[in-house]
């Protein structure tokens, strides 16, 4: 998978309600970092549906490098 433009180089700490559907941004355009906002319309990207199973805080990436795209996995360390 291709990686977005470096949005950002922490992860936003973020309350989730389970059940409820999310659409994050993998491009790294949108300017509702981490939500899409349609900025991809016309490239190769597409927003990722985020579902959580337990209402929470989570961790988004907004450096659109993690492995474990919508959830941060520590790449922004190496950018």
């Amino acid at each position: 998978m291709e990686k977005g433009k470096v949005a950002g180089t922490s992860p936003m700490r973020i309350e989730l309600e389970a059940g409820k559907k999310y659409f994050w941004c993998s491009c790294g355009e949108s300017t509702n970092q981490p939500w899409c906002d349609g900025s991809h319309k016309g490239s190769d990207f597409s927003p990722v549906m985020v579902e959580v199973e337990e209402s929470r805080a989570y961790s988004m990436c907004t450096c659109k490098q993690s492995d474990r795209p919508h959830f941060c996995d520590g790449s922004h360390k190496k950018i």
